[in-house]
């Protein structure tokens, strides 16, 4: 799995994505059961309400990434509690812009 990994920019001040790399090291989480896993690209989705989500997914798969994952702030609010009111709009949009041969993946850890 080459993963491509989309974080909410509201929680960088206070969330340095310690767990995501964690889960991916560990094959924990959305990454459990997977053989080899390299991290193609790790950013933000830009800001509510997530526009540059789907710019930096396409990017990440140029790039080379067969998988976007949301990074669990978006879907879970960790670690501030609110999940993204725009997930759900965020993901779909993504997921028409990669194409069926990318997967994505609701979380991370």
């Amino acid at each position: 799995m080459k993963v491509g990994i989309i974080r909410c920019m509201q929680t960088m001040d206070t969330c340095p994505g310690v767990a995501d790399f964690r889960a991916v090291r560990e094959k924990t989480g959305a990454f459990a059961g997977e053989e080899e896993i390299e991290i193609i690209g790790f950013n933000s989705c830009g800001g509510c309400p997530g526009k540059k989500a789907v710019f930096r997914a396409k990017k990440m798969v140029r790039l080379g990434a067969d998988t976007i994952a949301f990074a669990s702030c978006i879907g879970k609010g960790t670690p501030i509690g609110y999940p993204c009111p725009f997930a759900a709009q965020m993901k779909e949009r993504v997921a028409a812009a990669v194409g069926e041969g990318v997967r994505i993946l609701d979380y991370t850890h």
